[in-house]
């Protein structure tokens, strides 16, 4: 009983959460401004319960598109549509979804018409479990619908096409307290079809204000998603002339806000990334022969195509013979031998002398006794007188 006391405590703390904040929450900021409403007129309400949903314009891929007005069945009796509107976040404009609540909330002070003029809702009233529809203001058939009544509604506010609130050229309205006060009840987002049917406009290029310049050729549906029934109203001219503005684009949502529409916020992560194609310069080529200096190892053991700092070669060399021919050491004769004339290679060492040569050498007169023999006389010659 303790544990299931605890539960029932949190899921009532979290539904009081839930209701305190509206449902109207950010869901994207956009860098520019939203096109004016189109102007159209409400297609014939189906049945009896059936609630006016007014059209807006949502955003997705750089672009608005209108999702067109419809008539929705109420979730639960006695709840109110509060529709969706654009704002100025001071960076951006910020989109606000709708929601479903006892009370119509605050909608941005924009006149989207059909018992939507800027501040709460005049197109009818729940009373004993039934929807009485206001007849001046929406598009009844009075013979299947018979729980209507007619006031005039007399509306105060400028009536203009612009379709969102603050910034410039914005609508200036702000919340009223009863708009607060419906803000903190508990609501209801929207439901599976509204969910539907956006996407459907989403999908279809034609909604797109770059392809219809603010005129759609689906402003209404009879009901959500019937884009091709033929009771579809297209839009009788666009709210001012629109041309989409060259630098468009979508901010990040805001922080610790939860987003309406994350997928239209940043970079899609289901397309992988491309593999970088840039070259590795510190990787040689494998289809080439290693060029790397090796200072340990002969410089004709391979083929090299570097120069080599500590090879003496002569700087003129302007071409490098084959690795074929290079690939044999030859032997070259030291620069000593090669520069030495060639008399002093053939020139004996002392030290390498024959016996005979030196045996001869012995017997030659030194110069002394060369002279005393230079003196006496030949046998054939006379003494001098």
């Amino acid at each position: 009983m303790h544990i299931r006391f605890i539960r029932t405590l949190l899921f009532t703390l979290v539904m009081l959460s839930m209701s305190a904040a509206s449902f109207a929450q950010i869901g994207i900021s956009v860098n520019f401004a939203p096109p004016e409403l189109p102007v159209y007129e409400q297609p014939l309400c189906p049945g009896d319960g059936y609630l006016w949903t007014p059209g807006y314009w949502a955003y997705a891929e750089d672009d608005y598109y209108w999702v067109p007005g419809t008539w929705v069945m109420a979730p639960e009796v006695g709840l109110l549509w509060t529709p969706a509107y654009w704002g100025w976040g001071g960076n951006g404009y910020v989109f606000y979804d709708g929601y479903w609540g006892p009370h119509v909330g605050f909608y941005g002070g924009i006149s989207y018409g059909y018992g939507y003029f800027g501040e709460g809702y005049e197109g009818g009233r729940w009373d004993n479990g039934h929807f009485f529809y206001n007849r001046s203001v929406n598009n009844v058939n009075v013979t299947s619908i018979h729980n209507v009544y007619n006031t005039t509604v007399i509306n105060s506010t400028t009536v203009n096409r612009v379709s969102f609130n603050g910034g410039t050229g914005g609508i200036s309205a702000r919340p009223r307290p009863q708009e607060e006060a419906a803000a903190r009840e508990k609501h209801i987002p929207a439901v599976a079809v509204q969910t539907q049917h956006a996407q459907a406009a989403r999908t279809n290029p034609e909604q797109r204000a770059s392809v219809n310049h603010g005129k759609p050729a689906v402003a209404a549906t009879p009901k959500p998603g019937a884009f091709n029934d033929r009771a579809v109203v297209p839009a009788k001219a666009a709210g001012a002339p629109y041309t989409p503005p060259a630098n468009r684009g979508a901010v990040q949502p805001a922080a610790n806000t939860p987003a309406a529409h994350p997928e239209n916020s940043a970079a899609r992560p289901d397309k992988p990334a491309q593999p970088t194609t840039r070259p590795e310069t510190n990787r040689p080529p494998t289809t080439q022969p290693n060029t790397r200096t090796e200072s340990n190892r002969p410089p004709t053991a391979q083929p090299n195509t570097r120069p080599e700092p500590s090879r003496n070669e002569p700087a003129q060399r302007s071409q490098t013979p084959p690795p074929s021919e290079r690939s044999q050491p030859q032997r070259t004769p030291p620069p000593a031998e090669t520069n030495r004339p060639a008399q002093e290679q053939q020139r004996p060492q002392p030290g390498a002398q024959k016996p005979e040569e030196k045996k001869q050498k012995d017997k030659q007169p030194k110069p002394d006794e060369k002279k005393q023999q230079d003196k006496q006389p030949k046998p054939d010659e006379k003494p001098p007188q």
